[in-house]
């Protein structure tokens, strides 16, 4: 099974206290990247891999999904998910992504944001995935940036700029990292970007968009903190058909 994290009452606590978590898709800066990737959901059946608290199943359902399913190993996600103002049409389940299987030809849209990295067995779940889309269906994921998920040394400032920066080791070695993110320990699966687009064309997807995303001018305008996004791109956006 995968590690879960959320599950801990310690890092589900710190959880609970990031803007994404308090505010949803509105505090996820990378959203209206997502968001442009996505088919017309209207009339669609979607499945959220990795749904946490269900923000994306209850917007989806907002611009037409006619049922949507969400997605999770930790019970304290879907709890939190059920626990909001939500429609029969959405649907909650705990699944193990390392394992599940999924309907065939049953989804026009699968989504996943900041799930997959978690995986060691992501193709098993990508060939599950392929298998689950209706004809002209499309996958819509993020994942943490590889440069994010490769080992990082603490930030240090050029003496000659004053700019920070993230030096990156062992970008090649792929593989389990460990890393201190709200908890100690937190595990994560480390992938080149060639090796996400190579699992992806093993199984037969077409790749229709890939994205180093980043902070625009406008969003760094309107909030400032943002600017550190830019000397490394935090997340890659992928959409698949």
């Amino acid at each position: 099974m995968t590690q879960n994290i959320y599950d801990d009452p310690n890092f589900f606590r710190a959880y609970a206290q990031l803007p994404r978590s308090m505010q949803g898709l509105d505090a996820a800066p990378e959203f209206p990247a997502l968001r442009a990737l996505l088919p017309d959901l209207n009339g669609l059946d979607v499945l959220d891999l990795g749904c946490g608290y269900g923000w994306f199943c209850r917007w989806a359902r907002t611009q037409g999904a006619r049922r949507v399913a969400g997605v999770d190993v930790s019970e304290l996600m879907l709890a939190r998910a059920r626990s909001m103002p939500t429609d029969p049409a959405i649907t909650y389940a705990r699944e193990d992504l390392e394992t599940i299987k999924l309907k065939r030809k049953a989804y026009g849209l699968v989504y996943s944001s900041l799930a997959f990295h978690y995986l060691h067995n992501l193709e098993g779940l990508l060939g599950e995935v392929r298998s689950a889309l209706t004809p002209g269906g499309r996958l819509v994921f993020s994942v943490e940036h590889p440069i994010v998920t490769a080992p990082l040394q603490p930030g240090w400032s050029d003496a000659g700029s004053g700019r920070k920066s993230w030096p990156v080791n062992g970008y090649l070695h792929e593989g389990e990292r460990s890393t201190d993110w709200l908890a100690k320990g937190v595990i994560k699966q480390h992938r080149t970007i060639a090796t996400y687009v190579g699992l992806l064309l093993r199984q037969g997807f077409r790749l229709a968009h890939l994205e180093e995303w980043g902070p625009t001018p406008q969003q760094i305008a309107a909030q400032p903190t943002l600017a550190v996004e830019r000397e490394r791109p935090p997340f890659l956006l992928i959409a698949v058909e």
